[in-house]
C-alpha cells in the first residue's frame, strides 16, 4: 500500500463489504444478506462489551482470533446455539476477513491468525422422510369445500412434486407456471441459479383448477398467495402444513408427535425418486443441487436399500474367535 494512502477503517470496511462487495459484485441473496448482517450485529454487541468499545471504534485488529472464538463460545454458552449455527457465524466472519485482507494489507497476520480458527465438526442427524401413505394423507387434509383448502392441497402437491424449498415455492410467481405442453414449473433457487421441474399429470390439473379459481391476475401476482393476495410467508407455509400434518394424523397414527416441516417434505421428494429408480444425477437436478455429493445423503439414508444390497451378499461362513487380552494390562484397558 503506498504510504500517502491510509487503510480504510473497520467501519468503512464493513459498509463496503455489505454495500458493494456483497450486493453488487456477489450478487448475494437478501436471505445471505440478512443472516450476514445479523452475524455481525451479534458479533458487535459481543465486542462492546468484550472490550469496552462502542462498533464505531472497533478496529480491524481487534477481530484476532482470540476475540473471534471468545465469540463463538458466547454464542453457544450464553445463546445457546448449536454447532450448525455457530458455523454458519464463523463463515460469515470469515467472508468478511477474506474481503478486509485484500484492502488491508497492515492487518493480514492478525486476519490469518483469525481465518484459521476452525469449524465446530458436528454430529449429521439421519434425514427424516415420509413414506408414500403417510404424504398421501398429508395432501388429502386439507379441506377443498374452503378457499384456503383448495389452496394448500395445490401448494402442497407442489411442494412433493418438486421437491423445492419453501423459500423457493413462496416465491413462485404466474409467470413460473407452464400448464400447456409439457408441464412444468420454473424455480428460482439458491445462488440465483434457474431450474424447471415438470410436473406430473395429476399436479397439473390441480393447478389448472388452481389458476381458474385465481382468476385474471398479474404474471407477476404468486402462484399460492395468502388471503390479503400477497406473497405467503415462510413461517405461514409451515403453519399450513403443520395444520393438515394434525388433520392427517387422526387417521395415519405414524404422523403423531413427528417433526415434520416442508424440508421434510423436500427430502421425501427425494427418497421416492431414489426409491423409485431415479439416477442420483438426476435428482440432483431435480433438487438443484449444485453438486451430485450433496444428494448421496439420501443414498446414505434409505435403510430399505442398504438392506437390498445385503440381501446380494452371502454372508462368509466363517468362526468368531473370542478375544482373548494378552496380558493384565491389555485386560485392563478392556474393561475401561
Amino acid at each position: 500500500m503506498p504510504e500517502n494512502l491510509t487503510a480504510p477503517t473497520f467501519p468503512t470496511l464493513l459498509q463496503r463489504y455489505f454495500a458493494d462487495h456483497l450486493t453488487r459484485h456477489r450478487a448475494a441473496s437478501p436471505r445471505t444478506i440478512a443472516a450476514y448482517r445479523d452475524t455481525f450485529r451479534l458479533l458487535l454487541l459481543f465486542v462492546e462489551q468484550y472490550l469496552a468499545k462502542p462498533p464505531v471504534s472497533v478496529t480491524l485488529t481487534d477481530l484476532d482470533a482470540t476475540l473471534v472464538l471468545a465469540f463463538l463460545d458466547h454464542l453457544e454458552r450464553d445463546r445457546g446455539n448449536s454447532s450448525r449455527s455457530r458455523n454458519a457465524r464463523l463463515a460469515a466472519i470469515r467472508s468478511f476477513l477474506r474481503f478486509a485482507a485484500r484492502h488491508d494489507i497492515s492487518a493480514l497476520p492478525v486476519i490469518q491468525r483469525a481465518l484459521a480458527v476452525p469449524m465446530k465438526r458436528c454430529d449429521k442427524p439421519l434425514l427424516g422422510f415420509l413414506s408414500r401413505d403417510e404424504m398421501r394423507a398429508i395432501l388429502d387434509a386439507p379441506d377443498t369445500a374452503t378457499w384456503t383448502g383448495r389452496r394448500d392441497q395445490a401448494l402442497l402437491t407442489v411442494l412433493y412434486n418438486t421437491g423445492a424449498r419453501v423459500s423457493e415455492v413462496a416465491e413462485l410467481r404466474m409467470s413460473d407456471l407452464v400448464l400447456d405442453g409439457s408441464a412444468c414449473v420454473h424455480i428460482r433457487g439458491k445462488g440465483r441459479k434457474q431450474r424447471a421441474v415438470p410436473l406430473w399429470r395429476s399436479t397439473a390439473t390441480l393447478l389448472r383448477a388452481w389458476k381458474r379459481e385465481l382468476g385474471d391476475v398479474a404474471h407477476t401476482a404468486p402462484i399460492f398467495p395468502n388471503r390479503n393476495g400477497t406473497t405467503m410467508t415462510r413461517s405461514n407455509i409451515t403453519q399450513r402444513l403443520a395444520l393438515s400434518v394434525k388433520i392427517a394424523a387422526r387417521q395415519t397414527a405414524q404422523l403423531l408427535n413427528r417433526p415434520i416441516s416442508p424440508h421434510t417434505i423436500r427430502h421425501t421428494t427425494a427418497m421416492h425418486l431414489l426409491q423409485s429408480g431415479v439416477d442420483i444425477a438426476v435428482i440432483a437436478l431435480w433438487l438443484g443441487h449444485e453438486s451430485t455429493t450433496t444428494t448421496h445423503m439420501y443414498i446414505e439414508a434409505d435403510l430399505s436399500m442398504k438392506e437390498r444390497a445385503l440381501q446380494r451378499l452371502s454372508p462368509l461362513q466363517t468362526g468368531v474367535p473370542r478375544y482373548r487380552p494378552p496380558d493384565r494390562l491389555m485386560q485392563f484397558l478392556q474393561t475401561l
